[in-house]
């Protein structure tokens, strides 16, 4: 076995606005937007919440809650999120309960169900089917979502307010005919017919776009009016994208991935981060080239589902032991991924997989070897990288060395070990 190449660590140095005070700017936002004006008394209004971990998420849908039965309005929480929840009422519920989102925190009820209905048809007579309850029950709807680069498609607005509509709103069985459209006619069709359909039959009242940081702190928030939601979407897509988190080198022959999941992100790891795209209906990304990818294990709030694993080629034993088939392949044939669920070759020690990885990378002296080795793709401020990289860091003037050449370490039982900070610090 030939020795791996020395790592080092590495910051990188990533802009990262914050936004002091979520509850009062979400406040004046809503002043600014004259609610107390526009809200009647006994109205029923539907709010969206799906499935990522956003961090302030809901806070945000507290200070709406509290506003509009301020105003005698009757709020409640739809969960729009597709297939996630293993695709029952009971899992998208159990799943806001996750993410910190009850009706206890809130202060409205959750309104779950997986039944759809048809509000209209595309040129391509496929129905648009959203929620029921929303359809039927909501004289209003309020949108709120994170804005992000999607991790399935280049477009000028991706994951947001408009992909909730889309997809989240359409739960599963919508969320599935959407995703047929972009099998044969791609992203950017599938949103021009399905869209305006949608805008045009619901009573929307407003959007809130959520940009978060590298942390996973809210950067800004954004209120957008319904006749803005497209055209202000986009600029603020440009604006998420400014200060996402990326690896910092453009070629690598190995990445070590030390865990993926639904709360990293939808893809379970990044394909903006990895430069992995599997989806048949967009173009393959550009960069970063990454010959292999080893990946180590499943977050736990991820239970079990592992979409994503199939973007890697190396992964451990003790990672498929916690795959629930269920879920993973619902999220995988709803998201038209079905190579995302592939389970890769598994290894029992970390070693192991590290060797076969760099016998496949074509690099013939490992002390050449390429590696990258993260705690996930959200969270990239600290990496490791090897040897043969040390130049490059050190010319980076967005990345700082902080610690000296090292050998890398596994325990007893030829498993990596390291301490990443926590996820939540401040």
């Amino acid at each position: 076995m030939d020795p791996l190449p020395r790592v080092f660590k590495i910051r990188q140095k990533i802009a990262s606005p914050r936004l002091a005070d979520v509850e009062k700017e979400m406040n004046a936002q809503l002043d600014r937007f004259g609610l107390a004006g526009k809200v009647k008394p006994g109205e029923r209004i539907a709010i969206t919440a799906g499935s990522r971990g956003i961090r302030d998420k809901a806070k945000v849908l507290k200070v709406i809650v509290t506003r509009l039965k301020a105003l005698g309005a009757k709020p409640f929480i739809v969960p729009c999120m597709g297939s996630h929840g293993g695709a029952t009422a009971e899992g998208q519920v159990k799943m806001l309960h996750h993410l910190g989102i009850t009706e206890e925190f809130v202060g409205a009820p959750i309104v779950s169900s997986m039944e759809v209905k048809e509000i209209g048809r595309t040129s391509f007579g496929t129905p648009v089917l959203i929620d029921k309850n929303i359809c039927e029950q909501a004289d209003k709807i309020i949108v709120v979502n994170r804005i992000k680069p999607h991790t399935d498609f280049d477009h000028e607005v991706e994951s947001g307010i408009s992909k909730m509509i889309i997809i989240g709103m359409g739960k599963h069985k919508g969320a599935l005919m959407a995703h047929r459209l972009t099998i044969k006619h791609g992203f950017a069709t599938m949103f021009k017919e399905v869209l305006p359909i949608i805008r045009k039959a619901l009573p929307f009242f407003f959007g809130v776009g959520i940009i978060e940081n590298q942390y996973d702190q809210t950067a800004s928030l954004h209120l957008l009016e319904p006749q803005n939601f497209y055209e202000g979407e986009k600029a603020l897509l440009k604006k998420a994208r400014e200060i996402m988190p990326r690896l910092p080198f453009k070629q690598m022959d190995v990445l070590v991935v030390d865990e993926i999941g639904k709360n990293i992100s939808g893809a379970g790891m990044d394909p903006n981060v990895t430069g992995r795209l599997f989806f048949i209906g967009s173009p393959p990304l550009k960069e970063p080239k990454i010959t292999r990818i080893f990946v180590r294990d499943l977050t736990p709030e991820t239970e079990g589902n592992a979409i994503g694993i199939g973007f890697a080629e190396y992964t451990t034993t003790r990672l498929v032991k916690k795959i629930d088939p269920v879920p993973t392949a619902i999220n995988a044939i709803t998201g038209m991924g079905p190579e995302c669920g592939r389970v890769p070759i598994a290894f029992d020690k970390d070693q192991d997989a590290l060797q076969s990885a760099y016998d496949n990378s074509g690099v013939i002296d490992s002390k050449d070897l390429r590696l990258v080795w993260i705690k996930n793709t959200l969270e990239l401020e600290y990496l490791w990288a090897s040897e043969p990289m040390l130049q490059e860091a050190k010319a980076n003037p967005n990345l700082e060395v902080v610690s000296g050449l090292q050998e890398i370490p596994f325990d007893k039982n030829g498993n990596m070990v390291v301490e990443w900070p926590p996820r939540w610090a401040d």
